[in-house]
């Protein structure tokens, strides 16, 4: 729009050699923009300028220089602007780019990406054999990226709209019994990983907190491990940090019946220093997930007991489940590590007695399992 003077309030227009009319405008961060397109006379140019004001004004301006950037480009700058995702989050985020993202949608501009586009992206992705798992996570990291691109002003509005594209229906995962947990400890071929395959059960602790205990984290007089740590294990190496969450690093109670497995793997096992590891690889080192799979001889003894399709982080499933009935939700959780702040700050003065309580329960179980079985499962 103009004033009284012909000179225009917002924007301006030049007439280009080929005759038609360019515009040129400020926008919200006051750096001058050229139109995207050319228009056949001033009045058209004067009517484009209108509405680029009116979109500023009403929030719904996108920026078209923006937008002509390449997902594969944002994307990997939308992960590279996260710092404080988990190492293993950052991993999983890139090869999702680059497996199943970045070759049907890279080279594209994010403002061209349509919701026609994403939905083929996603029926060629299930089509070709990926799982709906796989593609469930792939659509839910498209969303998040282009959720930031609306923030961003690049795109009016998110493409990504299948309804339900985003959920997993995760199976359900296997549950052993007390006489289970036992006979499978008991078939490792190497002995090192009985007293791991117990503690993980009965102390419901996670992999990379497992492979991170240390001698002073085991207290066999009080009856608990301390979660003070963990590795995260990638693709090519291992970063040892914090807990999963605020709520992660805690202490757990143990049952009576398998402290004298952990004192035996102690002494025969472990160093003497409050920093040896307690679970240590073959050469010393910290225990790696192929290692321990082709030394305990794991897929053997899981099909042994009849549960072929278990994995190791069953065992803290197992657990969990031994452990809750009479046990409230709040204290199960503070006892797991669940990866919620607020549960933490909840429970985590008020669980010791609750706790123990729980690893009390846990001793019945394997008592009456042990009555339930004539030579009883610690019996090897």
């Amino acid at each position: 729009m103009a004033n009284k003077d012909g000179h225009r309030r917002f924007g301006n227009i030049r007439a280009l050699p080929s005759g038609r009319v360019q515009i040129r405008y400020p926008g919200p961060d006051g750096r001058m923009r050229t139109g995207a397109d050319t228009y056949p006379d001033k009045r058209s140019a004067d009517r484009a300028l209108s509405l680029i004001e009116g979109q500023m004004i009403t929030g719904e301006w996108t920026d078209p220089q923006r937008a002509k950037v390449t997902l594969q480009a944002y994307a990997e700058k939308w992960i590279d602007q996260r710092p404080h995702l988990r190492p293993r989050t950052v991993e999983l985020y890139r090869w999702l780019l680059t497996r199943h993202i970045g070759p049907h949608l890279g080279r594209i501009p994010v403002g061209k990406i349509s919701p026609e586009m994403v939905r083929d992206w996603r029926a060629t992705l299930l089509s070709n054999g990926v799982s709906v798992s796989a593609a469930a996570k792939a659509y839910r990291l498209l969303r998040a990226v282009l959720m930031t691109a609306t923030d961003d002003r690049i795109i009016p509005r998110n493409p990504c709209r299948i309804r339900g594209a985003g959920d997993e229906k995760a199976a359900e995962r296997p549950v052993l019994t007390v006489a289970q947990v036992f006979e499978l400890a008991g078939l490792m071929k190497d002995r090192r990983f009985r007293a791991l395959v117990l503690l993980v059960t009965f102390a419901s602790l996670r992999w990379g907190e497992a492979i991170a205990l240390r001698r002073c984290d085991i207290d066999l007089d009080d009856r608990t491990v301390s979660i003070r740590r963990q590795y995260v294990e990638l693709s090519e190496q291992l970063i040892l940090g914090p807990p999963k969450s605020r709520a992660g690093a805690r202490t757990v109670g143990i049952p009576a019946a398998i402290i004298p497995e952990l004192r035996d793997h102690l002494a025969a096992y472990v160093g003497p220093q409050e920093t040896d590891l307690v679970f240590a690889g073959p050469l010393g080192g910290v225990l790696r997930r192929g290692n321990f799979r082709r030394d305990s001889g794991w897929a053997a003894a899981v099909s042994k007991i009849g549960t072929p399709g278990v994995h190791f982080h069953d065992l803290r499933h197992t657990g969990n489940m031994l452990a809750a009935p009479g046990a409230s939700l709040g204290d199960l959780k503070a006892r797991m590590g669940h990866d919620s702040a607020r549960a933490a700050m909840i429970y985590q003065h008020a669980t010791a007695t609750a706790d123990r309580a729980i690893a009390d329960a846990l001793d019945l179980r394997i008592e009456t399992s042990e009555k339930d079985n004539d030579d009883g499962p610690m019996a090897r």
